[in-house]
């Protein structure tokens, strides 16, 4: 009897750890799913980001690839985009950089003689906007500290392969993920002081967009 294969899940990554990853993990089923580990032990096959598309170019005159470059608060994913990626590449020619878009990737790993590097295959390449942006930041950090802890606890074997692969700097990536909050928490904080000024000029009342509770980023920055 045939096996159902299911979609394999998108992951939710930051730049930083995506552009640290250099491992694939090949399982000797045929038409299985090839994962990169990441250096905090996670398997992806696929990935779910919102970012800046910085930019978009051909790779050569009517080649049909294009090359894109997409900004999170960590770093920057590459990614190309041809036929076999109708969809996305339909929406690609419609996106005129810079703009927010979401992405929906299979991720790929090129290994060359003289260097390895991890790139993106998008699948499905939508505008967005900065309400989505961040919340994606929020969930994504989140995701980014679990692992951090499971690294710790190496509470699997992909989690102890990563490690003996990488050896990765577990307080570098608390850091980053630190930084990207403090920020984000800092805009909302300089948003909401404006807008209250913008409110008592106008004598309205403002309401801010999101329940405080959704926002409140205290207890990850104390991770």
């Amino acid at each position: 009897m045939d096996t159902i294969r299911r979609r394999e899940v998108a992951r939710r990554i930051f730049a930083k750890e995506f552009n640290d990853s250099t491992y694939i993990i090949r399982e000797s089923e045929d038409r299985s799913p090839v994962y990169v580990l990441t250096p905090l032990g996670m398997r992806c096959n696929r990935v779910f980001i919102i970012g800046a598309l910085l930019e978009k170019e051909e790779v050569r005159p009517d080649s049909g690839i294009w090359r894109i470059r997409l900004a999170d608060p960590t770093g920057v994913f590459i990614g190309y985009v041809g036929r076999y990626q109708p969809q996305a590449l339909e929406s690609l020619l419609e996106i005129e950089p810079p703009a927010l878009v979401s992405v929906v990737s299979k991720v790929r790993l090129f290994e060359g003689t003289t260097r390895t590097f991890v790139f993106l295959r998008p699948e499905q390449i939508a505008l967005s906007d900065a309400t989505s942006r961040d919340y994606w930041i929020v969930e994504t950090a989140k995701a980014t500290l679990k692992r951090i802890n499971s690294m710790e606890k190496e509470e699997n074997e992909d989690v102890k392969l990563a490690k003996k692969i990488y050896n990765p700097n577990l307080e570098e990536y608390r850091r980053v993920i630190r930084d990207v909050l403090t920020r984000l928490k800092e805009e909302y904080e300089i948003f909401e002081k404006i807008a209250k000024e913008e409110a008592e000029e106008e004598e309205e009342e403002f309401e801010f967009e999101f329940e405080e509770e959704e926002w409140d980023l205290s207890d990850l920055l104390e991770e």
